[in-house]
């Protein structure tokens, strides 16, 4: 991990507090529990002692495709199979849910004896988070987390393959919009979640906003070694 990636996410987590009350960049209750898209979540931590939200149905690795932020295409389902993934929709404008997401993630990887997970950020803000953009604002949590985009239609495509809710842009009302306005402010609604997807090439767990780095590393050494059968499954 970057080392001097702590200090700059714990700058952001502080900076973003204030912006607390804004526009909220989830786009319902589904996404603010953590649900992937139908399968459905069992809700916050559940007798295990996991500190996600446990989906009833777990679903595949996606296959979709997207173009890195050095202009290389990037097939997430070949490029992250068999490995511990991260995989969070977001945009760099977002004034609360994504930074906070990133700097609570971060400050848990840095900690000693924490796996090294593939981290990968799909914009859903391509007009404004150009690749160059996308890579200062990662570079500011670390380094190492794969930046994503591509045309609305093919992000749209991911988010229906990775099964959250899709994204939509939005004025300063909150109220939904057909297309962003360059020379209007707006906002994009998109889902809340973190979707964790195990050695298995399977998601049980997917982490809603509000998640703490003490809950990352709690779970995020159980989820590197290989999901762990809930007590109570067949």
């Amino acid at each position: 991990m970057n080392p001097n990636g702590r200090r700059r996410a714990l700058a952001a987590l502080l900076a973003t507090t204030a912006a607390l009350g804004a526009f909220a960049c989830s786009d319902g209750d589904d996404a603010a529990t953590g649900d992937v898209g139908t399968n459905g979540s069992d809700g916050p931590a559940d007798s295990d002692g996991w500190h996600g939200a446990l989906v009833r149905e777990p679903a595949a690795r996606p296959d979709f495709t997207l173009t890195d932020t050095g202009g290389r295409p990037y097939d997430f389902q070949a490029e992250t199979a068999g490995q511990l993934t991260l995989l969070f929709f977001g945009y760099t404008s977002c004034p609360d849910i994504c930074p906070l997401h990133m700097a609570t993630l971060t400050m848990a990887l840095e900690r000693s004896g924490m796996p090294d997970p593939v981290v990968v950020f799909v914009t859903t803000d391509p007009e404004r988070d150009t690749p160059a953009h996308l890579r200062d604002w990662l570079d500011s949590f670390d380094a190492g987390i794969v930046g994503l985009t591509g045309t609305s239609e093919e992000i749209r495509r991911a988010e229906q393959a990775a099964l959250v809710d899709p994204s939509f842009y939005a004025d300063a009302d909150g109220n939904p919009v057909d297309a962003p306005d360059a020379d209007v402010n707006y906002e994009v609604g998109h889902a809340a979640q973190i979707v964790v997807y195990t050695p298995d090439d399977l998601t049980h767990i997917v982490y809603p906003s509000g998640i703490k780095s003490d809950d990352w590393e709690a779970d995020l050494p159980r989820l590197a070694d290989g999901w762990e059968p809930r007590p109570d499954a067949p």
